[in-house]
């Protein structure tokens, strides 16, 4: 999630809450969309630090 706040900061022009705000937001938006199983991945996808690459799927 480090990655996207500091992108949220240097592109959106966020604070760093405003950032966490707004990725929480998102989250719960998505999480609404989606059946409650699904809803860790979300959260496993929100947190996750790539190494490399965008293969999200590892």
């Amino acid at each position: 999630m480090k990655e996207l706040i500091a992108k949220l900061v240097a592109e959106a022009g966020l604070t760093e809450a405003q950032a966490i705000k707004s990725i929480e937001a998102m989250s719960a938006h998505i999480k609404s969309k989606l059946p409650p199983m699904m809803h860790p991945m979300i959260d496993s996808f929100l947190s996750a630090e790539q190494s490399g690459g965008d293969d999200i799927l590892g």
